[in-house]
């Protein structure tokens, strides 16, 4: 990664993108490759996103890496991610740090291989001064999980509002509602991924594999998300009203 990357000096301004980032697999079998392979170019191009998202107006974003349903993918594959993850959270720390990136990890831990919470721990805690990018990572993540325990933490916390209950679901105070939420591989769905956070977030499906996505990619994904009208239920403007003449 390079270190040009430079956050827009109005952060209110700043977007939240979300990403699920599908098609590593099918990329790979369509060229003779393992699913393995996949996943290594997938890293890839993990990183030309978190370069790039700075400078396009992102200053959140949500990458879905691991559902917990992914655990029913067979056993050969579920440890080769994992072991990705080990070498993602090894050697990338310093690059991230080096370009201002707050990396945080949501979803479950206690069923992560031994040693990878601490990893991710040690990583949250060595990027937590990063001002540039909010890189949140979903591992061992369910929104409906997510929702669930907020409910059952707030049960005996008396009434809420809805910013508070928010914050419950995810672990963060004051957390920007997703903007725009992208979908790779064709794929139309958003598959338990940011259910309220993304409540009024813009839908982008593209065709592109995850490991060709590119700049470019989150650019045209990005202008389309600027030139739609967000009106979040209610109207921006209103025609008025003609009366016909009797």
């Amino acid at each position: 990664m390079q270190s040009e990357l430079s956050p827009d000096p109005d952060a209110a301004t700043l977007l939240h993108v979300g990403i699920i980032m599908d098609g590593n697999g099918r990329w790979a079998t369509r060229r003779g490759l393992s699913r393995l392979r996949g996943h290594e170019a997938g890293v890839e191009a993990i990183r030309r996103v978190v370069e790039a998202a700075p400078d396009q107006g992102v200053g959140t974003l949500t990458l879905y890496a691991f559902s917990s349903d992914n655990w029913r993918r067979p056993r050969a594959e579920v440890s080769a991610l994992m072991t990705l993850l080990r070498f993602y959270l090894a050697n990338e720390i310093d690059a991230l740090v080096r370009n201002g990136v707050r990396l945080t990890v949501i979803g479950r831990r206690d069923r992560l291989p031994d040693g990878i919470a601490n990893a991710i721990a040690r990583a949250e805690a060595a990027t937590a001064d990063g001002t540039t990018l909010h890189l949140r990572i979903a591992i061992d993540y369910s929104a409906r999980e997510a929702i669930l325990n907020a409910a059952v933490r707030a049960a005996n916390a008396g009434p809420l509002s809805r910013e508070t209950f928010a914050d419950l679901i995810t672990g963060e105070t004051g957390l920007r509602d997703v903007d725009l939420i992208i979908r790779t591989s064709g794929e139309k769905r958003l598959s338990d991924f940011l259910l309220w956070e993304g409540a009024y977030a813009e839908l982008h499906f593209t065709e592109r594999m995850w490991p060709e996505f590119d700049t470019d990619d989150l650019a045209d994904a990005l202008a389309s998300f600027h030139r739609r009208e967000r009106r979040f239920g209610g109207l921006t403007s209103i025609a008025p009203e003609v009366v016909p003449t009797l």
